[in-house]
């Protein structure tokens, strides 16, 4: 796989503006576009975090201002070098309207407001959905070459198809199906007005145009501004883990959109304490086993877990907006 060193990383909003330009272009000349992901990993090199970026963040997520970085916080940081291979000119997908299915992370260690970030991110295994095509995004993220923090996420291009490829039979994501849904007793209710997005969107850089306004929305194909994925991870990450921990999992599986404003019912359970299992994310053919085993010996892996299980819901529709679940060391 080829390997792009970026001197500077672009802010979102550049890479949102280069991915208007692109489909505008990819309509004018009615060009097609290969159906597979470019054969490469971008990497960013000395990414230092801003400790009023870090504070706004904490503050608007209700936590208290630590000089440890939240781990839904190193995705925020580490966006824009995956955004950055998305908005290639040879990415076949569009960025623009592009819809947040999951995540799944591994946070191996605290990583301090101090330490120099590297950030690799490439896009793998492009696949069908009944909606359209989806693709899973893998970020891997250093300091002086040791690995503190893995993400795999999932998004969703509507209506874009693979060859050979029908809608209506294809499989979506694992999430619960609404006719099979029985909502546990919720042990918490967010209440989110319309400027949820546009505020998640000053802390994160994250302005993408479905989540500002109904208007913006409406002109990608959505009924209202929903929600960003990552701020209901962040939330969930928080409230099940409220102080910081060594070694943290978690996992989110989107079903339906938060639209804005909207009320979301969440029910949070403890699970008893058990032995970590789990694969690290990106790491489907078991190539990261030898680095696990290296973690254990050396001390820098658990081997037990307490996991909280979330599941967050409309009680007016009885639909799931999302279920997770977050495992910290014992």
């Amino acid at each position: 796989m080829n390997e792009v060193l970026l001197g500077q990383v672009r802010a979102l909003p550049a890479l949102y503006r280069d991915a208007v330009l692109l489909a505008a272009r990819r309509r004018l000349r009615g060009s097609a576009v290969r159906l597979e992901v470019p054969d490469v990993r971008h990497r960013a090199e000395r990414i230092r975090v801003d400790p009023g970026a870090l504070t706004a963040f904490q503050h608007l997520l209700g936590e208290p201002a630590r000089d440890t970085l939240p781990s839904a916080y190193v995705h925020t940081v580490a966006f824009p070098v995956a955004m950055s291979v998305l908005a290639r000119h040879d990415f076949p997908l569009p960025l623009l309207g592009m819809v947040h299915l999951g995540n799944t992370v591994e946070h191996v260690r605290s990583i301090a407001l101090s330490e120099s970030l590297d950030v690799v991110a490439y896009a793998e295994n492009l696949r069908a959905h009944r909606a359209g095509t989806q693709v899973d995004v893998v970020t891997d993220v250093s300091v002086e070459g040791s690995r503190v923090w893995t993400g795999r996420s999932v998004y969703l291009a509507r209506g874009v198809r693979l060859p050979g490829t029908g809608g209506a039979s294809q499989q979506g994501s694992s999430g619960p199906h609404a006719s099979s849904f029985v909502p546990p007793v919720p042990t918490g209710v967010w209440k989110l007005d319309g400027g949820t997005g546009r505020r998640y969107a000053a802390v994160s850089g994250d302005w993408n145009p479905i989540h500002l306004s109904s208007v913006s929305a409406r002109a990608l194909g959505m009924k209202r501004s929903i929600a960003h994925g990552m701020y209901l991870a962040a939330r969930m990450v928080g409230q099940a883990c409220p102080a910081p921990v060594e070694h943290l999992r978690w996992s989110i599986d989107f079903a339906t959109p938060v639209l804005l404003p909207g009320t979301v019912a969440v029910a949070l359970t403890d699970a008893p304490a058990g032995t970590q299992q789990g694969e690290v994310p990106g790491d489907q053919d078991g190539a990261d086993a030898g680095r696990r085993a290296d973690a254990r010996q050396n001390g820098t892996a658990p081997t037990t877990s307490t996991r909280t299980d979330v599941v967050g819901w409309s009680r007016e529709s009885n639909r799931p907006h999302f279920t997770g679940h977050v495992e910290r060391s014992a």
